[in-house]
C-alpha cells in the first residue's frame, strides 16, 4: 500500500511540475508592461497571480517540512487568512517581475523535492483541514491550473486541456459538500453522478451510475465551472435533476469564503 501511495504521490508531483512549467512558459517572455496586464480576478494583474502562487508554494513548503512552524503561522493569523492574502499581494507588488519569476521557480522546485521525500501516509496541515500528501499536491495543482487560467485569459491565449484536469475535477467533485457548508446551506442527501469527457477521449466518472441527478460534459467545462473561472452559461455541461442543478450553481473547488464567480463572457465589455 505504501508503495502504491508513493507512486501516486510521485505522479501527482510530476503533474504539478508540468502545470507550473506550462504557466512559466507563458509569463517568462513578458515585459514589465505585460506583467501588469489585469486578469479576470478583480484587482489582480499577472504579477499578482504569480506572486500568489509563489507565496503559497512557500507556505506549502513550510507545511510539509515544518508542520509545527506552519501551525505557528496559523495561530498568528487566526481568522485573518483573507487579510493575509491581501498583505502578501501588496508585499509582492514591490518585487520586480523577473525576481518574482525566479523566486517562484526556486520555491516550487524546493516544494517538489520536499513532497517527493515526504512519507505518503502522514497528514499535512493547511489553512483548512489537514490532508494526505496526495490530496495536498492535488490542491496545489488545482490552484496552479485555476490561476493559470486567469493568466491565459488576461493574455488572450489558448490552452489545450490535458489529462491533469482529472485532479482538478476530483477536487471539484469532493468539494460538493463544502460548497454548501461554506454558504450555510443544508447538504442534500441526493447523490450526483458526474460523467466527464477527458481530453484524451476517455470518460471520467464519479457517483452511482443509477443516480437521478447527473452532470455530463467536458472535463474542461466542469473544471472551469468548479474553480469559478467561467459562468455556468459558458460551459458545455448537461445537468439533470434539482440537486445537480443546485450544486452547479454554487460549485466551489477552492477553500475560503464563497467565491463571487464570473460573469457570462457575453456580459464583458
Amino acid at each position: 500500500m505504501s508503495e502504491a501511495r508513493a507512486a501516486l504521490l510521485g505522479t501527482l508531483v510530476d503533474d504539478l511540475a508540468a502545470e507550473s512549467a506550462d504557466l512559466d512558459a507563458r509569463v517568462a517572455p513578458l515585459d514589465d508592461a505585460a506583467w501588469a496586464t489585469p486578469t479576470p480576478a478583480a484587482g489582480w494583474d499577472v504579477r499578482d497571480t504569480i506572486n500568489h502562487l509563489r507565496f503559497f508554494d512557500r507556505d506549502a513548503l513550510l507545511a510539509v517540512t515544518d508542520p509545527e512552524g506552519f501551525g505557528a503561522l496559523l495561530s498568528r493569523l487566526g481568522a485573518e487568512v483573507l487579510g493575509y492574502v491581501e498583505q502578501l499581494t501588496e508585499e509582492g507588488r514591490a518585487t520586480p517581475p523577473q525576481d518574482v519569476l525566479t523566486s517562484w521557480r526556486i520555491g516550487r522546485d524546493a516544494l517538489a523535492d520536499a513532497l517527493r521525500a515526504v512519507d505518503p501516509g502522514v497528514r499535512v496541515p493547511w489553512f483548512g483541514p489537514p490532508m494526505s500528501p496526495a490530496s495536498f499536491v492535488t490542491a496545489r495543482l488545482m490552484e496552479t491550473w485555476a490561476h493559470g487560467q486567469d493568466v491565459v485569459d488576461a493574455l488572450g491565449q489558448d490552452r489545450a486541456p490535458t489529462a491533469r484536469l482529472r485532479s482538478v475535477a476530483e477536487i471539484g467533485v469532493r468539494a460538493r459538500t463544502f460548497s454548501y457548508l461554506v454558504r450555510g446551506l443544508a447538504v442534500p442527501e441526493q447523490l450526483v453522478r458526474v460523467e466527464l469527457d477527458g481530453p484524451d477521449g476517455d470518460t471520467w466518472t464519479w457517483g452511482p451510475a443509477d443516480a437521478d441527478d447527473v452532470v455530463r460534459g467536458s472535463a474542461l467545462g466542469f473544471c472551469l465551472l468548479v474553480t469559478q473561472r467561467r459562468h455556468r452559461d459558458d460551459v458545455d455541461l448537461r445537468v439533470s435533476g434539482a440537486a445537480a442543478e443546485e450544486w452547479m450553481g454554487i460549485a466551489q473547488a477552492f477553500a475560503g469564503p464563497p467565491g463571487a464567480g464570473r460573469e457570462p463572457l457575453g456580459a464583458r465589455s
